[in-house]
């Protein structure tokens, strides 16, 4: 009989897993699972082989185990990332100690977050007597910060309970890749971001988020040397969201609020150095002038769009030259403070950078090299980007703005950065396949023939579930679907008694629903609860303290939301989720797939509708105690030749057109609900209905 030193990893993983294993002796309520130790053996070859793999793993796989399991056991140093700060946190504080306890394992851990996450302890000190500390509450929580800061180990801004997420407090006390001093910081020894690195560099497995990973992949340390090339395997939960994020990385952008932080943070450096209070007053209050008149000059514009379009008004073509004038004023007045403060330093190499990445924007070029004088753009740059060099495009949000470089493929540089690493890459999520093909993900990834793993959900769908498919809806064009989803779903409303997550492509038809349910024409009787009337998590909680609430959502709640039991057992989605059609970055992508003489709607729009209508069924059926009706509203769903890949995607519950089917399931105990219905997708003979048109 082998050591248990000298099997496979494959096979330690999976005697780690199965009935009578360490996992089960030693956690509780674990429950072997064939699917876990299929996805456990998968991992370890990819581990042992130093390969790629990708696997899709239905909700109540057990993914999170059957990937640490391998991990840990190879004593390899290991990256896990995920897609959300609240995954980190879970992963790191419950899910990898009761797996590295139950496994007896010695291997160092450590959690990794970017550094706005990290308490600063130089801009804290640069905050004390900050002028805009203006209301009582914000003077509070001030103080509340200073009081932990003196007692935390981590630094970590998590650990401050309370404290909202979007606090104008928090860019006041974190520091930004822009505004760290480094190491002439006169708190370095004592930086919380520094010795946080210095345990993530000496552990084995380190835990840190999609956003960290691809900083450090895209080559932007931040300051602080990287620790990814020192680790052997990569693992990538909710790896569906890479190439949205890596794209971002991969890019260049500026916005409002760094802008008017740099002016700020300027005029906070003159009370350490005498008479240059003088000197930059002015040309600090006429940056912050400059970005809040661009933003008024973009008023007109829609929300997100081309520089194009930005650029074919003239006034904001006018606004981006005067704060191109402004940040070279306030350059220009730093410059000969440079060496009485570091902070001024900092300063002055931030106002610097600014300028570079607005005239890159602003020339339509990523290659301009004249960056530093005084010479104007000539006109003919301004009307001819390189076609290569991605999309530049704009965005607004109330008070701001951003402007982007995005590239439109990030393959190559995934591709070289994982073939430079030389490691084991495991890429997993529940939404990863298109028809059962991992074609589109791996495109998207830069992934040539690697290996593939797809294990459906170990839940009882059949008995667990029900689709139905509302009859006689008109098409999504239509004026009045909107009010004809709300009529067809509220049969459905009073069979389940509320517990209802209703979930939108448009803000603009979620805002519609909530109009229609509070207008009194419509017997409303549960808590409702919309989005954007309060922070996601607040919402959250109370929909789950209700009992029956119904919750109105848009994209994203389709992922990352977990509501188990009873409180949620309806998922309506109005729409098929294709992508906006005006969102430039997209229409980008769409146009280079057709100029490469593919077809934009097979390639890209339709697998990216899949995976996301993928994320939103799976809110529905979180445990195996679970029971959920699935509401789907669109009828291109029968009445094009594409609805059956939708279809086709969704686990294997059954589907009916009926309401009194719904009330049934309802009303029935979940051992009396026949698991004899149709699984297959519906033909028309099961669903007659004309009002479709033929595929």
């Amino acid at each position: 009989m082998l050591d248990a030193r000298d099997a496979r990893l494959a096979d330690r993983s999976r005697d780690a897993l199965v009935e009578g294993g360490l996992l089960a002796e030693r956690i509780p309520a674990f429950r072997p699972r064939v699917a876990q130790q299929s996805l456990a053996m998968a991992v370890a070859d990819a581990i042992d082989q130093r390969a790629t793999l990708l696997a899709e793993a239905g909700t109540g796989t057990g993914k999170t185990f059957a990937y640490l399991v391998p991990a840990l056991l190879s004593g390899l140093k290991t990256i896990v990332s995920t897609g959300t700060r609240a995954l980190q946190d879970q992963l790191f504080h419950r899910d990898l100690p009761r797996v590295r306890d139950a496994l007896g394992s010695g291997l160092r851990s450590a959690l990794l977050k970017g550094r706005a996450n990290y308490l600063c302890l130089y801009r804290l000190e640069q905050a004390r007597g900050e002028p805009r500390l203006t209301s009582r509450e914000q003077i509070h929580q001030f103080q509340r910060i200073v009081t932990w800061a003196g007692r935390t180990r981590m630094g970590d801004m998590a650990e401050l309970d309370g404290l909202p997420e979007d606090t104008p407090l928090l860019p006041l006390v974190t520091s930004t890749v822009d505004n760290c001093l480094g190491n002439d910081c006169p708190f370095w020894s004592e930086c919380f971001l520094v010795q946080a690195r210095q345990r993530a560099q000496a552990a084995d497995v380190v835990v840190v988020n999609h956003h960290l990973l691809l900083a450090d992949l895209a080559l932007k340390q931040e300051g602080f040397g990287e620790i990814l090339p020192g680790a052997q395997v990569f693992i990538v939960d909710e790896a569906h969201q890479l190439p949205e994020l890596a794209a971002q990385f991969f890019g260049e952008g500026m916005s409002a609020r760094p802008l008017v932080e740099l002016a700020r943070d300027a005029i906070a450096e003159c009370k350490h150095v005498p008479g240059a209070l003088p000197v930059l007053q002015v040309p600090a209050h006429a940056l912050e002038e400059a970005t809040r008149s661009l933003r008024a000059a973009m008023d007109g514009l829609p929300p997100r769009g081309t520089r194009y379009r930005a650029l074919y008004e003239p006034s904001v073509e006018d606004a981006l030259h005067a704060l191109d004038d402004a940040l070279l004023h306030l350059r220009d007045a730093l410059g000969p403070l440079r060496e009485a403060s570091p902070g001024f330093d900092s300063c002055h190499a931030r106002a610097q950078a600014f300028i570079t990445r607005l005239r890159r924007w602003n020339d339509g070029s990523a290659a301009a090299e004249s960056m530093f004088d005084d010479e104007e753009m000539p006109a003919e740059v301004v009307d001819a980007p390189p076609a290569d060099e991605g999309v530049l495009w704009y965005e607004l949000t109330p008070r701001g703005f951003r402007l982007q470089r995005t590239p439109l493929d990030v393959s190559a540089p995934l591709r070289a950065h994982r073939e430079a690493s030389r490691a084991a890459w495991i890429f997993t999520s529940a939404t990863l396949a298109v028809d059962d093909r991992f074609d589109h993900i791996a495109e998207r990834l830069g992934i040539e023939a690697p290996q593939t793993l797809l294990t459906p959900s170990p839940f009882d769908w059949p008995h667990q579930a029900l689709c139905y498919l509302p009859p006689k809806l008109p098409q999504p064009s239509a004026p009045a679907y909107t009010r004809a989803v709300i009529d067809a779903v509220m049969p459905v409303l009073e069979a389940s008694g509320g517990r209802a997550f209703l979930l939108f492509a448009s803000h603009r038809a979620l805002r519609e629903t909530a109009a229609f349910l509070r207008d009194g024409s419509r017997d409303c009787p549960w808590p409702l609860f919309v989005q954007g009337e309060a922070p996601r998590h607040v919402l959250l909680q109370r929909f789950r303290e209700s009992g029956n609430g119904v919750l109105l959502g848009a994209a994203s709640f389709r992922e990352g939301v977990d509501v188990a039991g009873g409180a949620l057992s309806v998922v309506v989605i109005d729409k098929l989720p294709f992508a906006a059609p005006d969102d430039p970055v997209f229409e980008a992508r769409l146009d280079a797939i057709r100029r490469a003489g593919g077809n934009p709607f097979r390639d890209e729009q339709l697998p990216q509708a899949v995976i996301a209508l993928k994320q939103g069924v799976g809110r529905l059926i979180r445990t195996e105690h679970d029971r959920g009706v699935l509401v789907l509203c669109d009828p291109r769903l029968l009445g094009r030749s594409y609805g059956g890949l939708f279809l086709d995607s969704l686990p294997p519950m059954p589907r009916t057109r009926e309401i009194s089917t719904v009330a049934a399931f309802f009303a029935s105990s979940p051992d009396a609900w026949p698991a004899t219905m149709a699984t297959d997708p519906p033909s028309e003979s099961q669903f007659p209905n004309p009002e479709f048109p033929p595929p």
